[in-house]
């Protein structure tokens, strides 16, 4: 189908919802005139944060070069100006949310993050309270959970339920259930009766931000009203219950009617809306509901007189002004006017239409795709639940894809590829734990174990025991077009569906490794190993030779040094490309690691053992291993900081503690030690493999898909061990190695790395999608589901120095194996 008339049949469908036709500006217009630096960029994190225009900039721009000011707690002119433009943005915000000014305040804060901290902390809790919550929410609401446990309330998780069909005609709210999970609760013994009235609070967001399911607000009436009825007698119905939505996400597309859905607490934040400012949010609250939070802290601007040297303050009457510590963002807040004056205009019954015919769109395409052996590509989550628990679908496309037997594709993989086709997309689980594992079908057990591997948020260990950690999310905008829906199912199509032609060479190539005519006889590969090479300092260049000694944490000395940044966080050329220019090299004899760089007139000589006498002790963790670890003199941090252009310092490997094992099933037993290695201790790469994959890149170029020749040398991929004698990518089957009267054991590909898309070019490096597109478009298959084909690790507590081997195949029983003997 031609891209004109793939549009054509879409606009068919979704015509009447699409592209803003009775705005001033249609959605091409608004993309060639507000959005020119999105041509070349498919931006789909619009649940993460949406964009400002061109003119909302310009506007905010020319209102601050032409008026003056002032802090709003003066009393000048300047003083006035703020004090008005303040007064009118909260107005703005409330009549967003149809709300009236005299039942709701609207309170800045730096985010809906630190609205729902303000709620948490002057919430009235009380050890017969309960802080109720659906599972399908942010850990931003998550957190309240503190506040409400350390006073001795009770704490529990819910599932919105549909009711059933006989039920569903009385009313809305008849077709709702509300199932309890387990109580939290951190005092011993029995709840404790306590003087005065019970407040409880339940929390849910407009929108989950995980799966885009908007909720149905008669939760709203039925927790105010009817509460003993949903909670079915249970004692946590007692006490006045208080209703919070989390309307950071939906909002942007979708407002609240508050004068409808009476809530007592609603959270924003202003860049989810439209883009600029950020850092700004409001907490949108009923008056009678303010007066019962208790807050303690006073600030300037909230009270009305103190005394320093006596305990008395009177605080400020109006809701605003006692909750506002500080000088608030003032602004910020002024430029929200013309933020809101885009929205307005475009009306938000049509950005919402207009969004929702894009993931409609996305769905569809995404569920209709299958793989040549008819199985499906494509898993979405939220998209088939109960019409009675929502209004509709927000515009967000939460998804996983698989491969053509069943196995899963790591959401860090397609994100990986999917930036570097110029697609924006957001991955993991998006802060939501709780929609997270509901929707993944996780189970505490999976959670905690996936934990003890060693996952953490925003990690590469996107598939672990056979099951995704993660997801992928496609959020759409107000200001996103069909062109970018469509790039995005071209993308997954093209890169992620198996074909029949795709199929049949996978088959050859399997074929040729796996010789059916050779039965159980010995195959005639012989493998020789070609060089080994040594990254003593994580992520700066190694050097490579022929032999070196083996220890117990692998090559000596392997990986054994990092640089950490002020932050904590570790430097790789991932963040700091110029890394690539430290060149490192060890000499056993002289016992001194040589450091050298471009930046650094002076080579760097750091001894291997007399400089631990001088060396700062610490602990860190990495991979969610504990390390202890030793620093270095200022002088050698001084001189790092200059080579890579940004305070670091040093950190040496001396010792791991309590290593949990990545791969359960796999290196079960082993006693492995790791220094600051990412999986494990050695990388193999064939030459065969990557003369290969410089085939293919010069096939590509051929056709135009590439502007200059790329030739892939295997340190690119930055490997320790580099073979050559077989065949290209046989390497992904082998299962384990001798090498003399030592054993390895395979643990399979590594994760897909834009490292490898780094090539330092006369002093500067350089970003490209390649390799790694080539890599990705035909290493789909699970046994090609690696950046370097094969990782090692050491199952000897203790090796020697190793020559070069050969390599012979042989088969015993139905266990594969490889011996590696001496030359």
């Amino acid at each position: 189908m031609s891209l004109d008339s793939e549009k054509e049949q879409f606009l068919k469908e979704f015509g009447d919802d699409y592209g803003y036709p009775n705005a001033p500006k249609n959605i091409d217009q608004i993309r060639a005139t507000e959005f020119k630096r999105l041509n070349d960029l498919v931006y789909l994190d619009h649940g993460g944060a949406t964009l400002y225009s061109e003119s909302q900039l310009e506007a905010v721009l020319k209102d601050l070069n032409c008026t003056v000011y002032g802090n709003p707690h003066s009393q000048s002119h300047c003083s006035f100006n703020t004090s008005d433009r303040v007064g009118e943005a909260r107005r703005q915000v409330l009549n967003f949310f149809n709300a009236s000014l005299r039942e709701y305040a609207c309170i800045f804060t730096s985010g809906a993050t630190a609205a729902l901290k303000l709620i948490g902390e002057t919430f009235p809790w009380s050890s017969g309270s309960s802080f109720m919550y659906t599972m399908e929410n942010h850990n931003s609401v998550l957190g309240i959970r503190e506040y409400a446990l350390d006073k001795g309330a009770a704490a529990l998780a819910v599932d919105i339920e549909e009711a059933a069909e006989h039920e569903k005609s009385r009313s809305p709210k008849s077709a709702i259930r509300i199932s309890l999970r387990d109580e939290q609760r951190r005092s011993e013994g029995l709840m404790k009766e306590e003087p005065g009235d019970v407040y409880n609070l339940f929390a849910f967001p407009s929108e989950c931000n995980f799966s885009g399911l908007r909720f149905n607000l008669e939760l709203v009436k039925l927790m105010k009203k009817d509460s003993d009825r949903v909670l079915e007698g249970s004692t946590r119905a007692r006490g006045r219950w208080m209703v919070l939505i989390d309307a950071a996400k939906g909002c942007a597309t979708g407002p609240l009617d508050l004068s409808k859905y009476k809530a007592d607490f609603v959270v924003i934040s202003f860049y989810k809306l439209f883009g600029y400012p950020t850092g700004l949010g409001a907490l949108i609250v009923r008056n009678d509901a303010a007066k019962l939070l208790k807050k303690t802290y006073f600030s300037g601007g909230t009270v009305a007189a103190s005394i320093a040297d006596i305990d008395f303050v009177k605080r400020r009457e109006g809701v605003e002004d006692y909750f506002e510590d500080g000088t608030i963002s003032y602004l910020s807040i002024a430029s929200i006017y013309h933020g809101f004056k885009i929205l307005n205009t475009l009306t938000m019954s049509s950005i919402s239409r207009h969004t929702a015919s894009l993931a409609t769109y996305v769905r569809k395409a995404l569920l209709a795709m299958r793989h040549e052996n008819g199985s499906r590509v494509c898993t979405i989550y939220g998209a088939n639940s109960s019409e009675a628990l929502i209004d509709v679908m927000g515009p967000t496309v939460s998804f996983n894809l698989l491969r053509p037997d069943g196995s899963w594709f790591g959401y860090r993989e397609v994100e990986k590829l999917a930036s570097l086709s110029g697609i924006q997309l957001r991955t993991g689980c998006f802060c939501n734990p709780g929609a997270c594992a509901k929707y993944l079908g996780l189970s505490h057990s999976d959670l905690l174990s996936n934990i003890e591997a060693g996952h953490v948020c925003w990690d590469d260990r996107d598939v672990l025991h056979g099951k995704p950690t993660g997801a992928i999310r496609a959020s759409f905008g107000y200001m996103s077009n069909f062109e970018d829906a469509r790039k995005l199912v071209n993308f997954i199509r093209a890169s992620f569906v198996s074909l029949p032609s795709l199929s049949s060479n996978l088959h050859a190539l399997r074929s040729t490794v796996f010789p059916a005519s050779e039965g159980f006889r010995r195959a005639n590969a012989r493998y020789f190993l070609k060089s080994i090479s040594i990254y003593p300092i994580k992520s700066c260049m190694g050097f490579s030779l022929n032999c070196w000694p083996l220890t117990s944490t692998g090559l000596l000395h392997d990986r054994e040094w990092l640089l950490r940044g002020t932050g904590g966080e570790i430097l790789t050329q991932k963040k700091v490309p110029d890394m690539c220019y430290i060149t490192t090299f060890i000499d056993l004899d002289l016992g001194i690691l040589f450091v050298e760089s471009p930046r650094c007139k002076e080579k760097l000589q750091i001894q291997l053992t007399s400089d631990f006498l001088l060396a700062r002790k610490g602990e860190m963790d990495i991979h969610a291993q504990r390390y202890e670890v030793l620093g270095y003199q200022n002088e050698v941090d001084a001189w790092f900081s200059n080579a890579v252009g940004r305070p670091c310092t040093l950190l040496r490997s001396s010792g791991q503690q309590d290593y949990a094992c990545s791969k359960p099933g796999m290196c079960r037993d082993i006693d492995r030690k790791l220094n600051f290695v990412n999986e494990a201790q050695f990388l193999l790469i064939s030459e065969e493999s990557v003369s290969d994959l410089n085939q293919r890149l010069r096939a590509n170029m051929q056709k135009g898909l590439h502007g200059q020749p790329i030739q892939i040398s295997p340190l690119r991929f930055r490997p320790n061990l580099v073979v050559s004698g077989g065949k290209a990518y046989a390497e992904d089957h082998w299962k384990s190695l001798r090498i003399g009267d030592k054993h390895f054991t395979s643990l399979g590909g590594c994760n897909r790395c834009q490292m490898i898309n780094l090539t330092p070019e006369a002093g500067k490096v350089k970003r490209s999608s390649e390799p790694l597109s080539t890599l990705a478009g035909y290493r789909r298959v699970k046994v090609f589901n690696c950046r370097q084909p094969w990782l090692a690790s050491l199952i000897d507590r203790l090796l020697h120095d190793f020559n070069r081997v050969i390599i012979s195949f042989g088969v015993s029983g139905e266990d594969n194996f490889w011996h590696i003997a001496e030359v």
